[in-house]
């Protein structure tokens, strides 16, 4: 992935081409912290088996391997979170290693099924947790096809089917990849902990503003199933906007939300 960056050197760019890279970004992480994250691994609202498999497909796009494999090892980090067992543990193995190379190891392509019994009932998900590269690779079709049109029929917009799989796709899903990465490796080093949780999150403004809310990693740890992680309303959390939204027009419901206990008074941190 990051080597087809090096494309940009060879296609140039366009504002058409950076929009669809901003566009692919936002949208595809939201379908990784909304549904991968907040739905798959902590079920923090519930939907229809229907609506369920579509997410699960659209997930795949971001490259970030199948809805199981993604909640197996989410859930074995919740369980073991900084402690030699933890699959990302900065404390642990270093940042590199937590931050991506973890997940690149021969143990890491494996999906634990102990964390995960409660989606392996649905044969749908399985199916789409095997064939995950499907949608990735289609949606670099796309891409390519939605940049060869434009360049037919709207030639002023100055852009081509490779520039906009160069962009579109490889910058896109790089820039995707570090931001999610960095949930898992700076997110256990910098920041503030409101919380004293038994590992090393914090809380990091910066992390929440790229991942649309997930940087409030401490905030997360102490309550995992809350479906909002920004508990207070200068924490923005768009993902969490996102899931009201869904949930207002009868996609989702039954939203789970951290107990007022411990979003109605500040906490001593550690």
């Amino acid at each position: 992935m990051h080597v087809g960056c090096i494309g940009i050197l060879f296609v140039g760019t366009s504002t058409t081409a950076l929009i669809l890279a901003g566009i692919l970004y936002v949208f595809r992480m939201f379908f990784i912290t909304a549904f991968y994250h907040r739905y798959f691994s902590h079920r923090a609202f519930e939907c229809s088996r229907k609506f369920q498999a579509v997410m699960a497909i659209v997930g795949c796009t971001a490259g970030q391997r199948g809805p199981l494999w993604w909640a197996s090892h989410h859930r074995s980090h919740h369980v073991h979170s900084d402690t030699n067992k933890d699959p990302h543990s900065p404390s642990q193995t270093g940042f590199l290693f937590s931050h991506s190379l973890w997940f690149l190891t021969p143990k890491a392509y494996l999906t634990p099924e102990n964390h995960i019994k409660d989606w392996l009932v649905f044969p749908e998900l399985k199916w789409i947790d095997k064939t995950d590269w499907l949608p990735f690779v289609g949606l670099a079709g796309i891409c390519y096809g939605l940049g060869s049109l434009l360049d037919k029929f709207v030639p002023g917009l100055e852009t081509s089917g490779a520039q906009c799989l160069v962009w579109g796709f490889f910058v896109s899903t790089t820039c995707l990849y570090h931001a999610t990465y960095a949930i898992n490796s700076l997110g256990h080093l910098w920041g503030t902990r409101r919380f004293g949780t038994r590992d090393n999150s914090r809380n990091n403004s910066i992390l929440a503003l790229i991942t649309l809310g997930e940087g409030w990693h401490n905030n997360h740890h102490r309550y995992p199933r809350s479906a909002r992680q920004g508990f207070y309303w200068w924490e923005f959390d768009i993902t969490y906007l996102g899931i009201m939204l869904m949930s207002a027009v009868g996609l989702i419901w039954n939203v789970q939300q951290a107990p007022l206990s411990l979003t109605a008074k500040k906490q001593d941190s550690t």
